[in-house]
């Protein structure tokens, strides 16, 4: 996965291990339900996540650019092999997976060390402001992209 429309702004240092399934897990991450418009982007550029509901959150998103959709994804927060994870599948490549290696409050951290790019999936909510970030290495070089995001209604045109 080259490209990775997710969000999140700041690192959370030393998260190591992937954190442990717990009953409510699902739950404590309903802060990320809602819509949320792209910063600076061109409109129609957003990410929207369903409320917790049957043990997922289920979402998606779309990069306009010059009028024309260039990016979407669609996105799952769900248990695999046991513990919570960030399901994505972006422009119809495979889907993949990173295991939730921290929860707190309203920040969670996904990792995956052994995909190409990115290898973290960090988002952080801030009252109407979501920041996702995605990092990793790619070609032998630290990389990251960060994706701040406003929360807007979620009314249909």
């Amino acid at each position: 996965m080259k490209r990775a429309i997710a969000a999140a702004a700041t690192l959370i240092a030393g998260s190591a291990g992937a954190a442990p399934l717990n009953a409510d897990a699902i739950g404590q991450l309903g802060w990320l339900a809602g819509c949320w418009a792209a910063a600076g982007a061109e409109a129609g550029s957003s990410e929207q996540w369903m409320a917790p509901a049957g043990g997922t959150l289920l979402g998606m998103s779309r990069t306009v650019k010059n009028g024309k959709t260039t990016a979407w994804e669609f996105l799952q927060i769900r248990e695999v092999d046991g513990q919570l994870a960030y399901v994505a599948k972006p422009n119809g490549q495979p889907e993949a997976s990173f295991k939730l290696a921290s929860l707190e409050g309203s920040s969670a951290v996904f990792e995956n060390p052994q995909h190409d790019f990115p290898q973290r999936i960090i988002y952080k909510r801030d009252g109407d402001k979501l920041q996702a970030r995605i990092e990793g290495n790619m070609n032998g070089k630290a990389r990251g992209k960060d994706f701040p995001m406003q929360r807007v209604s979620c009314e249909g045109k």
